[in-house]
């Protein structure tokens, strides 16, 4: 990337440059299961504070090291180019050395190791094993000899990490068990999460595509792409309507669907623009939507 680019989008201070890395846009993904697996918690009253805020710290620094990683490894393999359509990347605008991002890393997933150590301490070692899968499966998404993210495999990840497993495991360090709501309610969760992905896919297909770098919308080209991500943002919200019908919690976990009015312009957008500014604010739209999709969602489980 030209020095004109990184100059031009390069936000004033190591602190700034750290916030940027971290991709703030994507934290809800890394919030909202921790909250609806809580909420489900408290409606069977097997909530624990610390186990709360330990799953919640863990998950979260997961998603920053994970987002470091990414920005490493797509600036080392030459995915982050200067014609991307995305905001600058810190390491390929050469905005911070890849050392020091590497560095930053280390220290994300240090932090959620940590939060790993006490879950595994007070609810077994299941969390052990879930907390280690979840760092390597977060390096590997774009790192090591065969990325899976380069393969299109990077919402499958979003949706088995930050929606089952964020979900049934937070609901599991409080409760030690494994109900069927919990698994149900991980969808919408999951697959709301893996939609800021399919945005941000769908916006870099062309750079990923020159790069080599296989996303699932690459793969399914730019009209299916958009058609995956209405079918998603659809089962999302049928699911709090299946899950009372099919005998689990009341009627009220129905308040997720007051999220709707969100829906139509982020679809329109996602469906019918191409340039970067429109898909930037679509992907910003997107982790609102699976903020307050899972609030809503939270607090119907709690009046449940």
């Amino acid at each position: 990337m030209t020095s004109a680019r990184a100059a031009a989008g390069a936000p004033a201070g190591a602190l700034r440059l750290w916030i940027v890395a971290s991709r703030p846009r994507t934290l809800p993904a890394a919030v909202a299961p921790v909250l609806v697996g809580t909420a489900l918690a408290i409606s069977y009253e097997e909530f624990r504070p610390l186990a709360f805020l330990a799953a919640l710290v863990g998950s979260v620094f997961l998603q920053i090291g994970t987002n470091l990683a990414n920005d490493y490894s797509d600036a080392r393999r030459g995915a982050d180019t200067e014609d991307r359509l995305g905001p600058v990347r810190v390491t390929a605008g050469g905005l911070m050395p890849p050392r020091s991002v590497l560095v930053g890393t280390y220290v994300a997933f240090g932090v959620a190791v940590l939060a790993g150590v006490y879950l595994t301490a007070v609810a077994g070692w299941e969390m052990l094993l879930v907390g280690a899968l979840s760092i390597v499966a977060g390096v590997l998404y774009t790192g090591g000899p065969r990325p899976y993210g380069y393969a299109g495999l990077g919402e499958v990840f979003v949706f088995v990490f930050f929606g089952l497993v964020a979900v049934v495991f937070t609901y599991y360090a409080q409760a030690e068990e494994f109900p069927w709501e919990a698994f149900a309610l991980a969808v919408p969760v999951g697959l709301l999460a893996a939609a800021i992905l399919v945005v941000n896919n769908v916006r870099d297909l062309e750079t990923d595509s020159r790069a080599g770098k296989r996303t699932l919308a690459v793969k399914l080209g730019r009209s299916r792409a958009r058609i995956l991500f209405g079918a998603m943002l659809s089962v999302s919200f049928a699911v709090p309507v299946a899950i009372p019908l099919a005998g689990g919690l009341s009627w009220w976990v129905l308040l997720a669907l007051l999220a709707l009015p969100l829906v139509p312009s982020l679809h329109r957008t996602v469906t019918t623009r191409t340039d970067g500014p429109a898909l930037n604010g679509a992907l910003a739209a997107t982790g609102r939507l699976l903020a307050v999709y899972s609030i809503l969602l939270s607090a119907g489980v709690l009046l449940s």
